[in-house]
């Protein structure tokens, strides 16, 4: 597969992950604890049929070796790790986390999704 191939696949994947994001959004609103969203979140996404890994444990590896593991939201199709928030704003902490994430594990995407007063959807490449 080719990286322009590539490309569009995944960028299909979180166009797809986005939709149940607002899906889900839309249903609950704000005002919940991120467990909740989460819990939704898996069901629409189960419910679209779209693949993923649940507190996906995730090692960071450090000059070859195992330093430390970290559990992401979701790890989706194997290529697009999704953490969600609960929160007023996103602050640059919530990208930071995110993106150390993908350093880490060498995933490449990313997306922040925020279940706050206000939807908001970031996506990070590595």
């Amino acid at each position: 597969m080719d990286a322009n191939s590539r490309r569009y696949i995944e960028a299909a994947l979180t166009r797809r992950i986005i939709g149940a994001f607002y899906e889900t959004y839309n249903l609950l609103g704000h005002g919940f604890l991120e467990g909740v969203y989460e819990n939704a979140l898996a069901l629409e996404m189960e419910a679209q049929g779209i693949g993923f890994v649940r507190q996906a444990s995730l090692e960071v590896r450090f000059k070859g070796k195992c330093v430390g593991i970290f559990r992401a939201d979701f790890l989706v199709e194997g290529k697009v790790i999704v953490e969600i928030k609960a929160v007023e704003h996103l602050l640059p902490a919530h990208d930071a986390q995110l993106l150390n994430y993908l350093k880490a594990t060498n995933i490449p995407l990313g997306l922040l999704l925020n279940f706050g007063p206000k939807a908001q959807v970031r996506r990070r490449i590595y």
